[in-house]
């Protein structure tokens, strides 16, 4: 070895035979040192996020528009900024921590409200106003350490002061007529003094940083025509603003003056963002993929967490509303607006320009921090730092600014070429692409595009027609690389593994679509399934369509749910039969409810005179039918209200007395079975009418279960009517009471068992709606029509899938790429021309597609 130090080696030795955690705690240290200014980045966002305050704002917006855009990296005086700045506000936040403010009389009850002035600007009293502020500064003085260890601190002041001098032999230059070729001004950044307008910054200083950020990036040097016209053009401005400063300091008005001090602010930043739109050396690169991600996720985030975008709503879900056929407002705004700076910032990458991308970056930095701190907290109703989804998509929205400040800081790249996930020839990228392929509109919308914002000479049509030939080689190319990487020899059977691996997956996976419909419609109620308790159960009694003579209804306690010993002897109650035993297996006890209701009816029997003659000689008319129904309704919590009726045919019904009956069941449709009863005056029995067990679907209506019937017959019930008052005056009402209830009580009352079916989670509510019949023919049938056309179209397309060698093809129409992005139209069209030719002639794709 040339150099070789004894200390060096046994240092060595002794570090590599460090344990491993403390290796890695050293890693660790060293990316922290290496990476310090991302450290003070993400403190200072942090903090932002947590406190969201006026105070907090100043310097994320100075990160992204002063410090990621300065190269080759941040300057001192925006870290002495940084640094003064923290401390006053932290002085600023501890004075106003003290109680005797108007304010801070009423915290708890102002803490909460998001446009509450001292929550806006950040000087509220809260316990740990100040833990992050710390936090941050002594990030910031971290990195200070660092930078002056690495002798990086007072880098700035040297410049200037060579700068200085420069400028005093500049000055010299132009009066005499003479200029130094080192000494002419090229770069004025925001460190520069705001002591003079106008300050020179040498060649040889500006073209190392340039190279220095871009060690490992291509390097692209200005044409000299437009370097010394930006020469020209900036020493005229220098000498315009040099005379104008000559004029305003005689002028000793107060006018002249603050004009003077607002150039002074004006002039370097103008300079600062014209330098970076015009670097003299610009070292490309091309993070757009990374930018389209993080907008992605940023995506992602809105779309499941949109009701923190508006009215705040803890139970709101984007499915459940979705299927409402209603779309949020706030969803609807946050979806287009996320979607349109995505479509804002394709073309600015393809158009290439970065002063498009300089005025999109100080629009969206001004535009999200304005909405997201000042107009969402008054949307939502609650502070910034209580609204978590708002807090990770404005961190993932700070990345995204991150990454375009590189890449207006490194400059587009020249060249853009085919698809990102088109790189590389494996099977990730094959299946990355292909999924790509598979997401609705989203192939045809950047195809489109890429044309309107590209240079080309290639119609629409010609367009999408290359687009789909790279697309198709390009799957045609990782099979092949895929076939060399993993040979089939000849004559040789294919492995049980792959048969089975890629066989039987497709086996089953068409096994499940086929089905699908009837394990989902089973499964997402026995397994999945919500009970669906009732919430009310009325009955009514109406007789031949006069006013109803009985109406009663049980809610809350009424409605009682079976323990487990009555649920035990009711199965057992059931023992032996077969049907009743079978229909009891698709129930559990929380199914089962128990609505008791009162025998007396809560409505007055309020029928006029001439109704009841009326009624009274229709009953009396044995020939003619009478009709009474008996009707149910249960109200449930998560499905609509089920209804249910009987009919009853009557040969003869009094008022009071009832001497015979007939009965139909079936709702009028057709006569059951017919009965005779005698009764004596007063308390009459009706029977086999009440239904006793009712089953309560969740999208049907409400029916009785004959399985649970002695019998199949229905219960016996008693009526009678009541009086209250005189004879012209008197109240009426009827009172009911079953007769063989399992639940003996002494008064007069009604016993009903509903029977609740499972019903699917409100999430997949809009699937299990269609039913089986509706998922066979919206999804079975749709799948089918596809995989019919994949083993059904495979010979049509033989000519061109089974290609040997597609790699003349795949750099034929890159080079299509490449001429284009050149700017070498008229080759574009030759070379499109060719591959069009290619492919419409069978014996030159052979040629062509032979092994070398």
């Amino acid at each position: 070895r040339m150099f070789h130090d004894d200390e060096l080696e046994e240092s060595e030795k002794f570090y590599v035979g460090q344990p491993r955690v403390l290796l890695l705690i050293y890693a660790l240290y060293n990316t922290l040192v290496a990476r310090s200014e991302m450290v003070c980045y993400f403190v200072i966002i942090l903090n932002h996020m947590i406190s969201a305050s006026m105070i907090t704002l100043v310097l994320p917006i100075l990160i992204f528009l002063w410090a990621m855009l300065s190269v080759p990296r941040p300057s001192k005086r925006f870290w002495m900024t940084a640094i003064v700045y923290t401390e006053v506000a932290i002085v600023i936040k501890y004075f106003f921590q003290f109680g005797f403010f108007p304010w801070n009389k009423h915290v708890d009850y102002t803490k909460d409200k998001p446009y509450h002035p001292p929550n806006i600007i950040g000087i509220e009293k809260k316990e740990g106003y100040v833990h992050y502020d710390l936090v941050q500064l002594l990030a910031l003085f971290f990195h200070r350490s660092i930078l002056k260890c690495h002798g990086l601190w007072d880098e700035d002041e040297k410049g200037d002061s060579s700068s200085n001098k420069e400028d005093t032999d500049d000055e010299l230059s132009l009066t005499g007529g003479r200029r130094d070729s080192s000494a002419s001004l090229k770069s004025v950044n925001l460190a520069a003094s705001v002591e003079s307008i106008h300050v020179h910054f040498p060649e040889q200083q500006t073209a190392i940083r340039r190279k220095s950020s871009s060690s490992t990036s291509q390097v692209s040097h200005r044409s000299s025509f437009s370097s010394h016209r930006s020469k020209r053009d900036i020493n005229h401005t220098t000498l315009s603003l040099y005379s104008l400063q000559c004029k305003l300091c005689a002028v000793s008005s107060h006018c002249g003056l603050c004009c003077f001090r607002t150039l002074q602010v004006y002039v370097p930043i103008r300079q600062f963002f014209y330098n970076l739109i015009h670097p003299d050396y610009s070292a490309v690169t091309d993070v757009y993929v990374l930018m389209f991600l993080a907008d992605t996720v940023d995506f992602i985030i809105i779309v499941f967490g949109f009701w923190a975008f508006g009215k705040h709503s803890a139970a709101a879900d984007i499915t459940s509303s979705l299927s409402e056929d209603q779309v949020p407002e706030a969803f609807l705004v946050m979806v287009l607006i996320q979607f349109g700076t995505m479509v804002v910032d394709r073309a600015l990458y393809l158009k290439k320009t970065v002063m498009g991308k300089v005025i999109f970056q100080v629009i969206l930095v001004f535009g999200i921090h304005f909405w997201m701190f000042f107009i969402l907290p008054g949307v939502t109703e609650r502070k910034f730092s209580q609204n978590t989804v708002a807090q990770l998509w404005y961190f993932v929205k700070c990345v995204y600014f991150g990454l375009s400040a590189y890449q207006i800081r490194c400059g587009y790249p020249t060249r853009v070429l085919g698809n990102f996930l088109t790189k590389s020839y494996n099977y990730v990228n094959l299946f990355l692409f292909q999924g790509f392929r598979l997401v609705p509109f989203l192939t045809e919308l950047r195809a489109v595009m890429d044309w309107v914002w590209t240079d080309t000479t290639l119609s629409l049509s010609s367009w999408i027609c290359v687009e789909d030939i790279y697309a198709h080689i390009f799957i045609l190319k990782c099979w092949r690389e895929s076939e060399k990487r993993y040979p089939q020899p000849r004559g040789q059977k294919k492995k049980k593994v792959v048969k089975y691996g890629m066989g039987g997956m497709i086996i089953v996976l068409l096994i499940c679509i086929v089905w699908f419909p009837l394990l989902f419609m089973s499964l997402i109620k026995s397994v999945a399934g919500i009970t669906n308790k009732p919430l009310d159960v009325s009955i009514t009694i109406t007789l031949g369509g006069y006013q109803p003579i009985f109406t009663m209804s049980a809610q809350q306690n009424q409605l009682k749910s079976l323990d487990p010993n009555e649920f035990n002897e009711f199965l057992r109650s059931y023992r032996g039969n077969t049907a009743a035993l079978q229909f009891l297996e698709g129930y559990a006890r929380e199914d089962i409810t128990r609505a008791d209701l009162e025998g007396n009816s809560n409505s007055l029997w309020t029928i006029s005179p001439p109704s009841r003659k009326k009624m009274i000689q229709g009953l009396r008319d044995f020939d003619a039918d009478f009709t009474v129904v008996l009707s149910w309704t249960i109200q449930s919590c998560l499905t609509q209200l089920l209804h249910g009726h009987g009919l009853r045919h009557c040969a003869h019904l009094a008022p009071v007395l009832f001497h015979s009956w007939c009965e139909a069941w079936g709702r009028g449709k057709e006569v059951l079975s017919v009965c005779q009863t005698h009764l004596s005056p007063g308390l009459r029995t009706l029977e086999e009418v009440y239904p006793y067990y009712i089953k309560a679907p969740s999208d049907s209506l409400a029916k009785p279960i004959k399985q649970l019937l002695r019998d199949c017959k229905w219960e016996n019930i008693t009526v009678s009517l009541v009086k209250n008052g005189s004879e012209e005056g008197a109240r009426e009402w009827w009172v009911l009471n079953q007769l063989g209830k399992r639940q003996t009580k002494p008064q007069e009352s009604l016993e009903l068992f509903i029977f609740s079916d499972k019903v699917s989670p409100p999430s997949l509510g809009f699937l299990a709606g269609y039913g089986i019949m509706g998922l066979y023919a919206s999804v079975v049938l749709v799948i089918g029509k596809f995989v019919r056309e994949f083993f059904s179209g495979i010979s049509h397309s033989i000519m061109f899938e089974e290609l040997p060698n597609v790699d003349r093809i795949l750099k034929l129409c890159t080079d299509i790429f490449l001429v284009r992005e050149t700017g070498e139209l008229e080759l574009e069209e030759d070379l499109y021309a060719k591959l069009i030719f290619l492919y419409r002639s069978p014996e030159t794709m052979i040629k062509w597609t032979r092994e070398k």
